[in-house]
C-alpha cells in the first residue's frame, strides 16, 4: 500500500459527508417552501364591488365637495398596493391627486400568516385625509367604521368587501364628523293651507250617545204603557157603567109586569 491512499481516502469520505449534509439542508428548505399550510394570499375586491363603490363615491363627492377613496394593501407584500379606488375610478387614488385638493381615504393594510405560525392573521384599519383636515377629525370618522361593523375580524375575513364598504361609509362619516356639510336634503313641495275641519258636533252626543239612546228608548217604552194602561182604564169604567144600567132596565121591567 502506497502512503497516499490513506489522505485520499479520507478526502473522499469528508466530501460524502458534507455533500450529505447539503441535501438534507436543501430538502428541508423544500419541504418548508412546499408544504405551506394556509393560504396567505389578500383577495382584492371583485370587479361589481369595486364599480358600485365608484359610482357611490361619485354623487357624493359632487354633493360634498370631497374626494373619498380606498387603499387596499397586503402587508407581506412590498410592492404597490393590492387594490386602490376613489370617485375618480376603479385603480385612480385620491392621495397628491391634483384633482382632488380636499380628500379622505380608508387604508386597510391586511397580514395573513401559515396555519403553523404562532401569529394570528391581522388587519390595520386607517382612515388619512388631506392636511386641511384635522386628525381628530379623521380618528373620528376611523372609531365611526369600527361602531358600524367594519371591525379589524370583518377585513380580515373577507378584506376585498371591507375595504369597498368602508368607503362608501365615508360620506356619512364625514358629515357626522363635520369635516363637510350633510348631503343635501330632497326638497318638499310648498305646504298648501289646510282645510277647515268638519264640525265636530257636541261633547255630549259624541261621547254618551249610547247613553242617550237607552233613555230614549226606555222613555217610548214607558209613555206606551202609560197609553196602554189608560186605554184598558178607560174601557174597565165603560164597562162598569153598562153593566149597572143593564142591571136597572132588567128592575123596571120585572116590576112592570107584576103590576099588569
Amino acid at each position: 500500500m502506497t502512503p497516499g491512499k490513506p489522505a485520499a481516502k479520507n478526502r473522499t469520505a469528508a466530501w460524502a459527508v458534507w455533500l450529505t449534509i447539503g441535501l438534507v439542508v436543501v430538502g428541508c428548505v423544500a419541504a418548508g417552501v412546499l408544504n405551506n399550510d394556509g393560504d396567505t394570499t389578500v383577495s382584492a375586491p371583485a370587479a361589481d364591488e369595486r364599480a358600485d363603490s365608484v359610482a357611490i363615491l361619485q354623487r357624493t363627492s359632487a354633493e360634498q365637495g370631497l374626494c373619498y377613496g380606498w387603499e387596499l394593501v397586503d402587508y407581506y407584500d412590498y410592492g404597490a398596493p393590492l387594490n386602490v379606488g376613489s370617485n375618480l375610478g376603479d385603480g385612480v387614488a385620491v392621495e397628491e391627486n391634483p384633482g382632488c385638493p380636499r380628500w379622505v381615504q380608508v387604508t386597510a393594510n391586511i397580514g395573513y400568516v401559515s396555519e403553523s405560525s404562532e401569529s394570528n392573521d391581522f388587519a390595520r384599519i386607517q382612515v388619512t385625509g388631506s392636511p386641511d383636515i384635522d386628525s381628530a377629525d379623521l380618528w373620528q370618522v376611523e372609531r365611526g367604521l369600527e361602531r358600524l361593523g367594519l371591525t379589524e375580524d370583518v377585513f380580515v375575513d373577507d378584506p376585498g368587501w371591507a375595504i369597498t364598504r368602508a368607503a362608501v361609509m365615508l360620506p356619512l362619516l364625514a358629515a357626522e364628523a363635520e369635516i363637510v356639510p350633510p348631503a343635501a336634503a330632497t326638497p318638499t313641495p310648498d305646504a298648501a293651507s289646510p282645510s277647515p275641519l268638519p264640525d265636530a258636533g257636541s261633547d255630549l252626543l259624541r261621547d254618551r250617545w249610547g247613553y242617550l239612546l237607552a233613555t230614549v228608548g226606555l222613555l217610548l217604552l214607558a209613555a206606551l204603557f202609560v197609553t196602554v194602561g189608560v186605554v184598558q182604564r178607560r174601557r174597565q169604567r165603560q164597562r162598569r157603567g153598562v153593566v149597572p144600567a143593564q142591571r136597572a132596565g132588567a128592575g123596571v121591567a120585572g116590576r112592570t109586569r107584576e103590576k099588569a
